[in-house]
């Protein structure tokens, strides 16, 4: 039971996650992309540059701080590398973002946030 609330507020938080991006510009050319490393939960385009989005979706505004990690950040990373041929066409770029998101708290995008 409580894993299936977790999987709908994740579920929840990402939709939330593509509207604040296709708000800001972006268009979301793909979500839930499973690869042999891992997840990714959204796949976005603007201009010349796709972006590998993480969401993290936690109760209280104060848990954002924590809720990414390097450890999580490797593995979207490695994902990414596994299917970027899929979107990253010759002359784009690519990148690793992070969206957080708790009730009444503004979206935090936190752009290129995987750096090795």
């Amino acid at each position: 039971m409580k894993r299936q609330l977790a999987e709908r507020q994740g579920r929840s938080g990402e939709a939330r996650a593509a509207l604040w991006l296709r708000a800001k510009g972006w268009r979301v050319l793909d979500q839930r992309v499973k690869t042999p490393a891992g997840e990714i939960d959204l796949v976005a385009k603007r201009g010349k540059l796709v972006a590998f989005v993480e969401v993290k979706w936690r109760k209280e505004r104060k848990d954002l701080d924590h809720a990414i990690d390097e450890h999580r950040l490797a593995r979207v990373a490695a994902a990414a590398e596994a299917v970027g041929h899929r979107y990253v066409t010759e002359g784009e770029d690519m990148r690793v973002d992070v969206i957080l998101l708790a009730p009444g708290a503004f979206p935090r995008h936190i752009a290129n946030a995987w750096q090795p």
